[in-house]
């Protein structure tokens, strides 16, 4: 620093000197603009020029709102979204009655009380907007600097619902104030209030609030108690986050808000309250989630993956007339619907727990999913979907994945001999299913026959950095506890969804390429503007020729292996089984159980096992008695529905006996000259022995003449 102090006090000094005029020049400007502004009268004119403006925008949206049709708002909320198909053709549409339900006029006064003390404490005296709540909200948007919305009348949700997007900006916050007021003018607060009741969501599937009373509390609700009405309008804010079938204590804190607003607005008497408060309420599921759809766990992940992909609103997909075109292909889809309703297919439950099973088929070529179920038994609306939520350990279906792929690229062959005999790795002892060990073995019978030594073996000597990286390119999600040996018998933390293995397996039938999976192609909007499209995204994770290597390898599973149950005539298939063990070492059984197959042109994997594995319920018989005659099921039904082709590539297995029958003709012959060797055998060594004869007697007849 001291090298530059000479320099700043130049600096310094020479400011000195020039800064007095240029202060002084800028002091002129300023004195001839605010001269000039003040005699101009300008500050009049930009005034009037606001207020012209203020008033025109009022003019517009005035107008506009005038000649909305608000008398329609009925048919708005009697709009359903409609999910088509894979060829453009109507699959379903989700309905959910919104424009039917109670009359508010029937209810108990605190039912449509509760909704106005949280939601609208203004709403029998304002006319459609409440300048107190807007500026509340505008001041909060202000702060946050973001439009969070908030300030909204009963009258403004219902126009939003009915008649605007839920789009959250100040353009669209007007159109609905003016909407609002446009709509008090033509129905009275009865006739509001109903139309807001009977469509407003309320979680779980319910909308309208006579279906929430079935959802909750399993009764009409005329019937509701106080209390139970503070908790349905409390649910409102946020019905998810404050769904009581898994937040009770949140929605019971959200109940007492209410029940005080009640009080401060005098709607409930001080003793009503206090016996509200205490009231302990009883959650029980109804059925109140009459949304009316068919292909129910499709089309749930159809909204989950437009919610969570495409950043729409649930609320905004049920209300707004949306077009939603998939991947479906409803003649597979229905096949796959009509194999889980086959109890007869399934292993019996215990204690009325059904054993539960996922599946998931889709397009190797473009990742489009072609059909979906999630469960079995009785499914709620967006329930939990086995074919897409859940996370179990893939067991031995991994295998090809994060050990032979990588081993085939790394130089190894189908052929390769690999150890079989009992090992430790440090730490871990993986064993054989069946406790026995061959000492060597082929990769192709390794993985036929699903050995677990060899694999892990395997995994070791090509690196098992190298199977994490393949997992990974194959879309594996893993935790840092996965990094580890184990890992090539599918031993995960958390572990994956049919889907997210049918997605990876799908690189075998494509070349080596792995397509995103998704359900949606495009979403139309109510304007007919498409508002979200599918992009192809393809990954390469191998060669086509390891490709090719893994499926003949697959193909061996099936004619020979663990697999043999799902050959059908007609249809070559390669696939791989899987199984996980049970925390019990006292038990004979699996946790789950999977196979995940593939034709060249549709992959499928099934899941099959409980919910929540315990000491009574798990899987007592092997896949191959279970979930591979599922799979053999399902691939029967839909076979009328698919190209039948054939990959370009045989099982090893095939390949080794089409070899064996090649040199079959030149074993034959050598047996052949075996046989006549043996037959003559005989005759030779009689001749042999004559020979030997004759030879001793002329040695003798020599020796005799010498001697003469």
């Amino acid at each position: 620093m001291k090298k530059f102090r000479p320099i700043l006090n130049l600096l310094q000094q020479l400011w000195k000197k020039v800064s007095p005029p240029i202060i002084k020049l800028l002091q002129r400007v300023l004195e001839t603009i605010r001269h000039f502004w003040k005699k101009k009268h300008l500050t009049q004119f930009l005034l009037l020029g606001i207020l012209t403006f203020v008033l025109l925008t009022i003019l517009f949206f005035a107008y506009t709102a005038s000649q909305a049709n608000v008398q329609s708002l009925q048919d708005g909320l009697s709009q359903t979204t409609i999910i088509y198909d894979k060829d453009g053709d109507v699959a379903t549409k989700v309905d959910t009655n919104r424009a039917e339900g109670v009359d508010v006029t029937s209810l108990p006064d605190y039912v449509s009380g509760a909704v106005i003390a949280i939601e609208d404490r203004r709403f029998m005296d304002h006319k459609g907007f409440d300048i107190i709540g807007m500026s509340r909200a505008f001041l909060k948007n202000l702060f946050s600097r973001t439009i969070t919305g908030g300030g909204s009348t009963i009258t403004q949700q219902l126009t939003k619902n009915a008649l605007l997007s839920p789009e959250q900006t100040y353009r669209r916050k007007i159109e609905e104030l003016f909407l609002a007021v446009e709509i008090e003018k033509h129905y009275t607060k009865n006739e509001i209030m109903n139309m807001y009741l009977n469509q407003v969501y309320f979680g779980s599937g319910a909308w309208g609030i006579d279906q929430a009373a079935l959802e909750y509390f399993n009764k009409d609700i005329t019937n509701v108690t106080i209390s139970e009405a503070a908790m349905l309008a409390g649910l409102l804010q946020a019905p998810s986050a404050l769904d009581p079938h898994k937040h009770y204590e949140r929605a019971i804190e959200r109940r007492n808000v209410v029940l005080a607003s009640m009080k401060e607005l005098e709607m409930i008497t001080e003793d009503e309250y206090n016996k509200a408060r205490q009231e302990m309420i009883d959650i029980e599921d109804g059925g109140g989630n009459d949304i009316k759809r068919d292909y129910p766990y499709y089309v749930d992940a159809v909204l989950d993956e437009a919610i969570n992909q495409y950043d729409l609103s649930q609320e905004e997909i049920m209300t707004r007339d949306y077009r939603i075109y998939t991947e479906m292909d409803q003649n597979i889809q229905s096949s796959l619907e009509k194999v889980f309703n086959q109890g007869s297919l399934f292993p019996d439950g215990k204690d009325e727990n059904l054993v539960q099973s996922g599946s998931v088929l889709l397009d190797p070529k473009t990742g489009g999913i072609r059909g979906l179920v999630g469960g079995r038994g009785d499914y709620v609306f967006r329930g939990f979907n086995r074919a897409t939520h859940i996370k179990v350990q893939p067991g031995s279906t991994l295998k090809p994945l994060a050990v032979y792929t990588p081993a085939l690229e790394s130089g190894y062959e189908t052929t390769s001999i690999l150890k079989d005999e009992e090992m430790v790795f440090g730490d871990y002892a993986p064993q054989n299913f069946s406790r026995t060990f061959q000492g060597e073995v082929p990769m192709y019978e390794a993985v036929a026959q699903s050995l677990n030594m060899p694999t892990v073996w395997l995994l070791n000597e090509i690196g098992l950095d190298n199977g994490i990286a393949s997992l990974e390119k194959f879309g594996i999600p893993l935790e840092k506890e996965d990094h580890y040996l184990g890992i090539a018998l599918g031993g995960m933390s958390k572990g994956i969804s049919p889907l997210q293995l049918a997605e990876a397996y799908s690189v075998f039938a494509n070349e080596g390429n792995r397509e995103d999976s998704h359900l949606i192609t495009k979403i139309v909007g109510p304007t007919g503007n498409v508002v979200a499209e599918h992009k192809n995204k393809s990954t390469k994770v191998t060669s086509k020729r390891v490709a090719n290597e893994v499926t003949s390898l697959l193909l061996g599973v099936v004619e020979s292996g663990t697999g043999q149950g799902t050959k059908i005539p007609g249809i070559q298939l390669a696939g791989k089984t899987g199984s996980t063990q049970l925390p019990y070492e006292d038990i004979n059984g699996t946790k789950d159980q999977w196979f995940v197959g593939y034709t060249p042109n549709l992959v499928g994997a099934v899941w099959l096992g409980y919910d929540k594995t315990d000491r009574q319920h798990y899987l007592s018989s092997s896949s191959s008695e279970t979930v591979v005659p599922i799979f053999r099921e399902i691939m029967e039904t839909v076979k009328p529905y698919i190209e039948q082709e054939e990959f370009i590539v045989k099982s090893v297995q095939s390949k080794k006996r089409a070899e064996e029958e090649k040199q079959q003709p030149l074993k034959d012959q050598t047996e052949k000259l075996k046989e006549k060797i043996k037959e003559e055998a005989p005759k030779w060594k009689e001749k042999i022995n004559k020979g030997i004869e004759k030879g001793k007697k002329l040695k003798d007849e020599i020796e005799s003449l010498i001697g003469q």
